[in-house]
């Protein structure tokens, strides 16, 4: 799974590299997200904008990241194309994670979350 990670402020911001979070990468996306977040207590931005798939599986693997960051974080979602977004409003979900239009907006909002 292509994850980079930047810090910027008090976010880490993990730009997603790949073009689907599905079945077949769903494992490799949790475990490297994970190794990235492993030292970080700020906020996580995960820049979904090549993100062009996300079946139930890569759902379940978002919300597993966002399970690993505990009480009082959430993952903010950032960047969600119109399939990915049909997904997050068709189950609900887009209820769940905190959603931005893109990254500079993610970036700029302190107080998200």
């Amino acid at each position: 799974m292509n994850i980079d990670s930047e810090l910027r402020g008090n976010a880490k911001l993990l730009i997603l590299r790949e073009a689907r979070i599905d079945a077949a990468g769903a494992m490799a996306f949790k475990e490297k997200v994970r190794t990235l977040i492993a030292d970080h207590e700020g906020r996580v931005v995960l820049d979904m904008g090549r993100v062009e798939f996300l079946d139930s599986s890569g759902l379940g693997a978002l919300v597993a990241v966002m399970k690993m960051l505990g009480r009082g974080r959430s993952l903010e979602l950032a960047g969600c194309g119109p399939v990915v977004s049909k997904v997050l409003t068709l189950t609900r979900m887009d209820q769940v994670f905190v959603l931005h239009d893109d990254v500079e907006t993610a970036l700029a909002a302190r107080d998200a979350a």
